[in-house]
Parts: C-alpha cells; sequence; structure tokens
C-alpha cells in the first residue's frame, strides 16, 4: 500500500504541486512554516477524509482561492487506484475514486491506510479522554466503514440533543423528541462500544509487546477500555449492549436537564494506560509516557497489517527531533517494511539513517 504520486492545487500554501514518492521511506525537509507539515496532511486526508488539524475543509484551502484540489494515485490491495478530493469555501465537498463520486468520507476510508504520528499524540498519556477516544476513532474507521457511518451519526445525534437540552426551558415542545434521541444514541453507541472494546483488547495485546522490547523487559504497559458502568463486558455485541445503554441514559435524564449537557452515552469513553499497574497519566514520567505512545502507535501500524495483509502508510510528523537517540534508533528499526513519511528541519543524518528519498520544500514548492 502506498502512495505513487500526489497533485495539489491551491491547498495551503501549496498552489500547483505534484510529485513522486518511494514506496520505502519519504524525508520531507525544510525550514518552518514552508509547507512539510500541510504535505503530510493532504496524504492523511485521502486516508481519512478529513484533517487532522483543520476543523473545517475551509481552513484547508489557499487565502485567495475558493477551491482546493488533492489528487492521490495510491497503489492498494493490488490494484491502481485514482483518488481526488474537491474543496470549497460556499459548498460541500466532492470526493472520487477511480472517477465515481463518493456519497461520505466513509467510503473513502479503508482505500488507502495511514498511521500518523505527529507531536500532540506524545501527549496522549498525560491529557484527557477525548486524546485517546480520537486515536480509537482515528483506526476504526480506516478498519471498519460501518464504524466511520455510526460514528458519523452519533456525533450528529449528540449536538442535536445538546441543544436540545439547552434550550427546552425556552421550547418545551423539544422535551417530546428526547426518547427518539436517545434511542438512536444508545443504538448508534452500542455499535461504537462493540468496535472500540475488540479494538482496545487487540491494542493493549500488540502495544504491551513493543513496550517489553522497547523497555529492555523492564516494564509491563496495558490498555484497558472504559465505558459506561452500567455494562457488565463491553464485548458483547451490540443488540446485548443496547439495554444497558438505555439504562445510563435514563438514569441519567434529570441530571442531563439540569446541566444542560449529554452525560451518558459513548462519547464519554476512555482507554486507560497502565506502566507496571500504576496509571502513566498520574506517575509516568516523561520518558516513559513517551515510550508508551510510541509502543501505542508501533501497535496500531501492526493491526492494521494483521487485517489487512499490507502495512499501512505511517506518517511521522516532526516526531524524530522530539526523541532521544535510542527512541529513535527504536523507531526506525521498527518501520523497516511498508511506505513512510518523515518530515523534519535537519537534513544529512536522517538522510543517512533511513537510505530515504528526500523532498526538500521551500514555500510551497519543490527546492
Amino acid at each position: 500500500m502506498n502512495v505513487r504520486q500526489i497533485t495539489l492545487r491551491n491547498f495551503r500554501n501549496y498552489s500547483e504541486f505534484e510529485t513522486e514518492f518511494t514506496d520505502k521511506v519519504n524525508v520531507i525537509i525544510g525550514d518552518n512554516a514552508q509547507g512539510k507539515t500541510n504535505l503530510l496532511e493532504a496524504v492523511y486526508f485521502m486516508s481519512a477524509g478529513r484533517s487532522f488539524r483543520a476543523k473545517s475543509d475551509r481552513e484547508l484551502i489557499s487565502f485567495d482561492s475558493d477551491a482546493a484540489y488533492i489528487r492521490a494515485d495510491i497503489s492498494a490491495g493490488g490494484r491502481e487506484q485514482k483518488l481526488e478530493a474537491y474543496l470549497f469555501r460556499q459548498k460541500r465537498r466532492q470526493l472520487l475514486a477511480n472517477d465515481v463520486k463518493l456519497r461520505t468520507a466513509g467510503e473513502l476510508c479503508g482505500r488507502l491506510r495511514a498511521v500518523l504520528f505527529c507531536p500532540d499524540d506524545l501527549q496522549m498519556v498525560r491529557e484527557g479522554a477525548a486524546v485517546r477516544r480520537r486515536l480509537m476513532d482515528s483506526c476504526l474507521c480506516q478498519l471498519r466503514p460501518r464504524y466511520a457511518a455510526a460514528l458519523t451519526e452519533n456525533n450528529r445525534l449528540l449536538e442535536h440533543k445538546t441543544r436540545i437540552l439547552r434550550d427546552h426551558h425556552e421550547k418545551p415542545s423539544l422535551l417530546y423528541t428526547l426518547d427518539d434521541f436517545d434511542l438512536r444514541l444508545a443504538q448508534t453507541g452500542a455499535e461504537l462500544i462493540y468496535y472500540r472494546a475488540a479494538y482496545a483488547a487487540l491494542l493493549s495485546e500488540k502495544a504491551s509487546k513493543i513496550h517489553r522490547e522497547f523497555s529492555g523487559g523492564r516494564e509491563n504497559l496495558t490498555l484497558t477500555y472504559k465505558t459506561v458502568k452500567t455494562i457488565p463486558d463491553p464485548r458483547k455485541k451490540p443488540a446485548e449492549l443496547l439495554p444497558h445503554l438505555q439504562e445510563h441514559l435514563r438514569d441519567h435524564r434529570r441530571a442531563e436537564l439540569e446541566t444542560g449537557t449529554c452525560l451518558s452515552g459513548a462519547h464519554k469513553d476512555d482507554l486507560e494506560i497502565d506502566i507496571d499497574g500504576i496509571p502513566a497519566r498520574s506517575f509516568a514520567s516523561q520518558g516513559q509516557a513517551r515510550t508508551a505512545a510510541l509502543s501505542v502507535k508501533l501497535a496500531e501500524r501492526e493491526i492494521h497489517y494483521d487485517d489487512g495483509g499490507e502495512y499501512p502508510l505511517l506518517l511521522l510528523d516532526d516526531v524524530l527531533s522530539e526523541l532521544d537517540m535510542t527512541r529513535q534508533n527504536f523507531v526506525l528499526n521498527k518501520i523497516g517494511e511498508g511506505q513512510v513519511f518523515i518530515t523534519c528541519c535537519e537534513d544529512g543524518r536522517l538522510k543517512s539513517r533511513t537510505g530515504g528519498k528526500v523532498l526538500h520544500i521551500d514555500g510551497g514548492r519543490l527546492a
């Protein structure tokens, strides 16, 4: 699985850009604010149907333009494919695969898989639950298109329910719709929990093995999936999870009306990270936290490989510079297979250590 070529028009600071990549390691070099991460962002967009740092498509369009274009010529599953994205300021985007329009971003997910590791991910151990939910969502949306559809609907329902809880004092009639929203939230939430529980168990198994190797056998890493308390076993089928979710929603109805916020559901889930049985969020050293984050991301890559028989793209956005030499070497030794993109400001040392193709970016152009 790899991106052979990418074409950009009016995407971020790239007015007209086209380049080919090697199917091994691609080192993207340049000074700060020249477009290294923007190029990585375009590659990631074609795998996930979204940016990893922008909230809307409008942020991806050059300031002096009304539309942007991304084309990725890829090889995946033994097939050559063309993926395209037309982004607009005033109307909805258009996504195409081999000249066929796609209805949703979910239809794009899975055609090209990618694992992203950026500086923010080094904080996944320290930050709140939302960061770790995004970790699960990002991978599962690529692995299971049905999950992506359930997540999109669940997020939409949460927005509507939040407005009802906020506005029902002025518009009491809104409360008549609350039961319907709770039912659909429980149904979509049950699907999310079912997939997350299975994924978390697999991620814990693989990350623990990598972490032991990383730490020289001195530490044991475990990941534990946490969801609503009324669910005794989140690995059950969605139909069996549904009544437990409904019970939790009923128990929290009064508190939700009083606070005007959604207090029950899969949007509160977490993935707890422990090192030697101790919560890493509170007690891990900086080095331990970084090692744990690296282990989780490398484990995510292995899950993709086991599921599809191909390594996903590995996107490393200015991460190696924040790691000591030992951790850098461990990562580089682990990525001998599959296509890799690495952004950095340095040049000679990383090139010699990876043996990869170097692309020097200067002001949105190849230097």
